[in-house]
């Protein structure tokens, strides 16, 4: 992609270019998206079915447009693939999409999107926007087919780029399983990274309450039940870390005590020294007016 027929002085278009050279030189084996090439604002992207669930072995392919704002405000996404879980051509809401800005935050990415709606693939739709609630043996079916071949969708160039996601997507997903358990400390920190990611977002989202709460994307129970382990993790580990440091009010304390001492003993020393002078200085003159 050549970076200099875009405007760089632009931090949206400094943000999605670096967002891009991310994703290329880390790749994962569960997600791929890239820009058009005319319109980076514009991505495509494939996420593989979790594992352990009805999604298992699809390949879903999507669709991110990004704001003019970005990163400073939410994208939009909507699914390409049917998949049973989410509609198909339709805005999806999320608590990372545009539907919920109050909860978007600058250092998230594409990445960071592309992770949470794997997580969220699994948990239920609750009537909520875009969302579906096909069987399990509906959504295996069309798990199997949605590797077959890509959808449809835009304009030759869209088309171009989804190709080329779904033809990498299936060939990662035939690599030797030997390739597979060859992964580096630095792939596992990445994925421990990714999952962590996913909770800080879950923590963002008000658990009370919520005015679109009917309608929009609501967490699982397992999600919750991490999002509260990590919570109750952080703060034992905030009081360990309160309790470690040594208090330093008596340090205070003593400073000022000993400050206070030299004060009075220099005040001490200066009335002595007045009298003194005050006694000799009261002879002298005495003995003059005796004279």
């Amino acid at each position: 992609m050549a970076a200099t027929k875009f405007n760089l002085n632009n931090p949206a278009v400094k943000r999605i270019l670096q967002e891009v050279k991310e994703m290329q030189s880390n790749p994962s084996d569960d997600y791929m998206s890239l820009p058009l090439e005319d319109n980076i604002f514009e991505w495509q992207f494939a996420i593989r079915g979790p594992p352990d669930s009805e999604f298992e072995g699809g390949i879903y392919h999507g669709r991110i447009q990004l704001p003019p704002e970005y990163p400073f405000k939410p994208p939009s996404f909507m699914l390409l693939t049917p998949n049973g879980r989410f509609e198909t051509q339709t805005k999806i809401c999320l608590s990372i999409s545009q539907f919920h800005p109050e909860h978007w935050q600058p250092s998230w990415s594409v990445r960071t999107a592309l992770v949470a709606l794997i997580a969220f693939m699994p948990s239920k739709g609750n009537g909520a926007i875009g969302s579906l609630e096909f069987t399990k043996e509906e959504r295996k079916a069309l798990a199997l087919k949605s590797v077959e071949a890509p959808p449809k969708y835009g304009t030759p160039e869209r088309q171009k780029v989804i190709n080329e996601i779904h033809e990498e997507m299936v060939r990662r997903m035939k690599k030797p399983s030997s390739d597979a358990n060859q992964k580096t400390d630095c792939e596992i920190a990445g994925t421990e990274n990714e999952s962590q990611g996913l909770r800080e977002e879950q923590s963002k989202v008000d658990d009370g309450p919520h005015a679109l709460q009917p309608v929009c994307e609501t967490q699982s129970t397992e999600c919750t039940q991490l999002l509260e382990a990590a919570r109750a993790q952080s703060s034992t580990a905030d009081s360990q870390e309160a309790r470690s440091v040594p208090p330093a009010r008596p340090v205070v304390r003593q400073q000022a005590s000993d400050d206070q001492f030299l004060t009075l003993l220099a005040i001490g020393l200066f009335l002595a020294l007045a009298a003194l002078l005050f006694k000799k200085f009261y002879h002298s003159f005495s003995w003059i007016s005796f004279e």
